[in-house]
């Protein structure tokens, strides 16, 4: 029998509804989301991260807004970018800091020193950024809807309460592991195992008593300046929406971050520490899952290299004119007589060290393209936490020649994992320079070291870029995900760390101890007592 029309439109129609019926039910996704990004940090290697992490959203078709202090490196079509630039004077005077601490010796220490004196412009400058009126004028303008705002963590505690400013969740992003700094805002519990970025340790190893006294140092001097610095975030905070009584206090305003995208992993690079839902790990979110093509000259220079090539770059912060003229001297000495074809990154292309066949020189570098070259035998490097992560991924041997932050520490725990060997700038001797080379090409075991690293590294249920797009649509979906929040976050100092539990013991312990005192000063009273008297008065009647 056949259907009529009738009945054959009733069942497409009943259909139909079921399908949209079905449609609505499912969960809503996030694509399509306004994104905005603030990057204020004055350093071109965290743009790098947080820009990788913006590029990975706009390539699932988020629109992404951009507001940072520098013009970017990485980008994509659908990032709008405003840049907000240092003012010269000021651009000026970081150079100098920059060169002041090239010249010294690296330590923790000096970079506690530097916080207070070079690198103070550094955090005092990002505040103008939001004082600008192309920022402002984001949230002026009540045409404009975020649905998240990701800030990039530099010393900007104040910055979290731009989540309040735009009524959207807010999420840090950080160029390095998880810290303590960054920690405080997701509840993420700092243990005492755990070494701070001044301790270097290889996978699986603990530290010994010196280092967990440094560590221990190390922790305090963190905490010492993170109460310093709130006090000037809080003015910063006052000044930027003290007149504001729409926004929350400063205090509010830290506990509402939803999550940390962190550039690190710990599986692989250690060390293993218990980390909340909150904090997710991104390391080598800048590296490319597939090269770019390098440019032509780069590429034909890479590929006449008979016997490999080196690439040397102390990063994007360190200058040329910052090193000691007679360490530059000494750096090209060892360059040019080596058999490798040597790409050195070098800002005054007018004025280089030194001219040599084997030596290219460029302002600019396709740093993570140049490291997966199948050439490329070894990266000469200041050991910061971007390119090192690049080298590791693709296998690539590191001498380190750290100057100052986290770079000491990185460049210890490349040599201590065998993944290459570090030097000390200030005082490179040309031969020394030239037979640690010799050894990091010509002896496998740091090769063979880092691909078994590289496995691991690689070796993820997501890439970094899939948890980046991931976590960010989780948190749009659900409005900030606060059931994700550890209840350390509004948990004060002596509740956290059961400092009036303690209290309450030693002082039921003190009771205890006192009644029981008492107790047996009776009980020894009333059995020896009676006796003590009787005898005493014997004594009297004898006398």
């Amino acid at each position: 029998m056949t259907p009529n029309r009738s009945t054959w439109f009733g069942c497409s129609l009943g259909g139909l509804l079921v399908a949209f019926l079905a449609l609505q039910s499912m969960p809503q996704g996030s694509d399509g989301a306004n994104i905005l990004g603030v990057f204020t940090s004055h350093s071109p290697s965290h743009l790098i991260v947080h820009m990788s992490v913006m590029k990975a959203l706009a390539e699932k078709g988020h629109n992404i807004t951009v507001v940072s202090s520098l013009p970017p490196k990485v980008t994509h079509k659908s990032i709008k970018h405003i840049v907000v630039p240092l003012d010269p004077q000021s651009e000026k005077i970081l150079n100098e800091g920059m060169a002041d601490m090239a010249k010294q010796k690296p330590s923790i220490w000096n970079t506690f020193s530097n916080i207070f004196n070079s690198l103070s412009l550094l955090i005092d400058k990002q505040v103008d950024v939001l004082e600008d009126p192309r920022f402002q004028e984001l949230y002026l303008n009540k045409g404009n809807k975020f649905d998240v705002v990701f800030v990039g963590f530099f010393f900007n505690s104040y910055q979290v309460a731009l989540g309040a400013r735009f009524n959207c969740p807010v999420i840090i992003s950080w160029s390095g592991p998880p810290m303590l700094m960054v920690n405080s805002f997701l509840g993420n519990p700092e243990l005492s195992s755990v070494p701070q970025m001044s301790i270097s340790l290889a996978p699986g190893a603990t530290m010994n008593f010196q280092q967990r006294l440094k560590n221990f140092v190390s922790t305090i001097g963190f905490n010492g300046l993170g109460l310093v610095l709130d006090h000037k975030y809080k003015k910063f905070y006052k000044r930027l929406w003290g007149n504001d009584k729409t926004m929350p206090s400063f205090e509010e305003a830290q506990k509402n971050v939803s999550l940390a995208f962190c550039n690190g992993h710990g599986i692989s690079e250690g060390p293993i520490r218990p980390n909340v839902p909150g904090i997710i790990e991104v390391g080598g979110i800048q590296v490319k899952s597939k090269p770019d093509p390098l440019p032509e000259d780069i590429k034909e220079f890479l590929d006449k290299a008979k016997n490999g090539a080196i690439l040397f770059s102390l990063g994007s912060n360190l200058k040329g004119d910052f090193i000691k003229p007679e360490v530059v001297k000494t750096i090209f000495k060892g360059l040019s007589k080596l058999k490798q074809q040597v790409i050195w990154k070098w800002d005054d292309l007018d004025n280089v060290p030194g001219k040599s066949a084997n030596i290219l020189y460029k302002k600019w570098l396709p740093q993570d393209d140049i490291l997966a070259h199948p050439k490329l035998k070894l990266f000469i490097t200041h050991a910061g936490k971007g390119g090192v992560s690049e080298a590791q991924y693709h296998g690539v041997p590191m001498l380190a020649l750290p100057v100052f932050a986290d770079q000491p520490a990185n460049a210890d725990k490349v040599e201590e994992s065998g993944y290459g060997l570090k030097l000390e700038l200030n005082t490179l001797e040309v031969e020394e320079f030239k037979a640690t080379i010799k050894e990091l090409i010509e002896n496998p075991k740091y090769a063979q070291k880092l691909k078994a690293f590289s496995q691991l590294y690689r070796d993820r249920p997501m890439t970094a870029q899939e948890s980046v797009v991931y976590w960010t649509e989780y948190v749009i979906r659900h409005h900030g995900a606060p059931h994700m929040q550890s209840p350390l976050v509004k948990m004060t100092f002596i509740s956290s760390n059961n400092l009036d539990i303690y209290v309450l013991t030693g002082l039921i312990l003190y009771i205890i101890f006192v009644v029981s005192k008492l107790f047996w000063k009776f009980v020894w009273r009333k059995l020896f007592g009676k006796s003590n008297k009787t005898t005493q008065k014997k004594k009297v009647k004898k006398q």
